[in-house]
């Protein structure tokens, strides 16, 4: 005599169907987070130096390319003892140094540098050898 076997609680088209709702909704998550959290924070309020009325270069290019400018400075004074800089924007030529350029406006490090940098969460490296003019 044969012996009838039960069937399985839950059917193969159920357990797949189960399965691909699973993997969409893992797969299209990141999606649906961004979303549902709103609105982008707005970027920081920097505090423009009051001793300046312009910088190396235009302001779009710096918000946007500093840290390549830098790099290119770095490269050029360390490894080619290039130390002058002819601004693209402004014609101007400027000695090559975060200290000596940079932080004579900037020279608060948490009123400029600092908050675009955590905003944009990066951690440059530039204090690893120079010195925070502020202490900062």
């Amino acid at each position: 005599m044969m012996r009838k076997e039960r069937a399985p609680a839950m059917s193969d088209r159920a357990k797949i169907g189960v399965g691909l709702a699973v993997f969409v909704v893992l797969v299209t998550f990141p999606v649906w987070r961004v979303l549902g959290a709103g609105e982008a924070a707005a970027p920081p309020e920097l505090e423009r130096p009051a001793n300046a009325t312009e910088c190396v270069e235009d302001t779009p290019y710096m918000q946007a390319l500093h840290m390549d400018l830098l790099n290119r400075w770095r490269d050029a004074v360390v490894r080619q003892g290039q130390r002058e800089y002819t601004s693209v924007s402004t014609g101007k030529t400027y000695i090559m140094s975060l200290t000596g350029t940079c932080l004579d406006c900037h020279s608060d490090r948490d009123k400029f540098c600092n908050r675009c940098h955590d905003y944009a969460d990066v951690a440059p490296p530039c204090w690893n050898c120079h010195v925070d003019p502020a202490g900062n």
